[in-house]
């Protein structure tokens, strides 16, 4: 699971930070002012950082350049309420590697953030093994399946079925392209192989979790989120 450190002195905007990208599959971990984000920037292992300016302790364009100069290169995503272009020059040759002015939408925060983490994993490792949603994770290299560090023993066609979910999440499949890209055949109306098999999955990786993960659409296919 991708883990997002945020720093916001503000609660109910770190809040609503938090909540928004949990619900879209990233861990988070909050700081309140600059010097605990530093420390823990620092200490932890981060994908991506989301930084307030105007903050107590260190502010984020402080906060950046420390960052930097400790070698930490993963993307930065700076807020603030100002929004000139003189303050975006200043955040950027901070170290930044992109800038959200206040007050913004969700969608557009949760947007950049995809973008830069696409960015930052295609440049790290150009194909990555490792697909995750949620604790939910498969390891295309070492056929590795586990959820919440649990392991999960798959068949292979499990395995292929499964795969194929986590390159699709919030994506509603129909029972067409599942026949097609797993079993590579068109889909025949008269059997329910791709039902029994989605069962034969949802009892292994949904067994002893309280949060369900694939979704039915009667009548249209299945959908992960």
């Amino acid at each position: 699971m991708l883990k997002i450190g945020i720093a916001e002195d503000d609660h109910k905007i770190a809040g609503l930070l938090k909540s928004a990208l949990e619900e879209n599959g990233y861990q988070v971990w909050n700081a309140y002012n600059g010097t605990d984000a530093l420390e823990n920037f620092i200490k932890n292992d981060f994908n991506l950082l989301i930084i307030d300016i105007m903050m107590p302790g260190l502010n984020g364009i402080q906060l950046c350049k420390h960052l930097r100069e400790s070698q930490i290169n993963i993307p930065i995503l700076l807020l603030t309420a100002m929004g000139t272009v003189d303050d975006k020059v200043m955040g950027l040759d901070a170290g930044a590697d992109d800038y959200l002015v206040k007050p913004f939408h969700l969608k557009e925060l949760l947007a950049r953030v995809t973008a830069l983490l696409r960015r930052q994993l295609t440049t790290e490792v150009p194909e990555s093994h490792h697909l995750c949603f949620q604790d939910l994770c498969l390891n295309t290299s070492s056929k590795e399946v586990s959820r919440a560090d649990k392991k999960i023993e798959l068949s292979a066609k499990e395995f292929d079925l499964l795969e194929l979910f986590l390159r699709h999440p919030n994506r509603l499949l129909s029972r067409q392209y599942i026949a097609e890209q797993v079993w590579n055949i068109n889909f025949d109306t008269g059997t329910n192989v791709i039902d029994v098999y989605i069962n034969f999955l949802r009892k292994k990786i949904e067994k002893g979790f309280e949060r369900k993960l694939i979704h039915t659409k009667i009548n249209m296919g299945y959908i992960l989120k």
